[in-house]
């Protein structure tokens, strides 16, 4: 069986090579993903292609073989899948259950996934707006177009769909100024010479550097 820390690698490689778009992810983007010292990921790099679950290249990076995708695959299910069961059942905020869901992705078969799945309805997205696998390995996810709010126009009116920054200090302060999953906003202002977007949530006034913004992919309404 596959150890917690070759499944951790594996997912973390998996997520880079979604929001990349490539098939081949560096040992800095892994090392800078998982937070540990490059070395330490070259090693583990090598060990994930010694099982059979990944092709490494010194100097080039790692690429998932159809056995370790699979798997890391089935981790992303698995993660988000609790992720949202811990929000639903257990009333759990988005910035919970990140961590719990670590925990316990681990642990859980795939047959209690699978009811967790039908248990759900089998949801596209996780409390973050992340797309959730099927049991085939298929994105589920919603199919509007998103963009970066840093892109947003003044006057544009946007619909929050989904947050890539999800460590719990950054979601407690998009809970509390209105910016949850689904929430709408107008775009009041959008300065790039001084990276700062501002948004009108309700009636509040909301404003964000671009590194921030950036975080946030929405659908355009207007």
């Amino acid at each position: 069986m596959p150890s917690l820390t070759v499944e951790n690698y594996l997912k973390a490689i998996l997520k880079l090579v979604i929001a990349t778009k490539s098939d081949w992810i560096s040992t800095g983007q892994v090392a800078a993903s998982v937070q540990v010292s490059p070395g330490t990921v070259t090693s583990m790099l090598k060990t994930l292609a010694e099982s059979g679950l990944a092709t490494y290249k010194p100097y080039e990076g790692v690429s998932l073989t159809k056995a370790g995708k699979n798997l890391a695959m089935r981790m992303l299910r698995r993660h988000r899948l609790i992720e949202l069961f811990l929000v639903r059942t257990l009333d759990l905020t988005w910035d919970q259950v990140h961590e719990e869901a670590e925990n316990m992705e681990h642990a859980v078969s795939d047959v209690l996934i699978d009811r967790i799945d039908d248990f759900l309805g089998r949801p596209e997205t996780d409390p973050h707006g992340d797309p959730i696998p099927t049991a085939d390995g298929l994105m589920r996810g919603r199919r509007s177009a998103t963009v970066s709010l840093a892109t947003c126009p003044a006057k544009s009116r946007v619909r929050i769909a989904r947050v890539t920054n999800q460590q719990p200090d950054f979601l407690r302060y998009l809970s509390e100024n209105g910016l949850e999953l689904d929430a709408t906003a107008v775009i009041e202002q959008n300065s790039p010479e001084v990276g700062i977007i501002t948004a009108k949530v309700g009636r509040k006034f909301v404003s964000l550097g671009h590194p921030a913004a950036a975080h946030l992919q929405v659908e355009m309404l207007e």
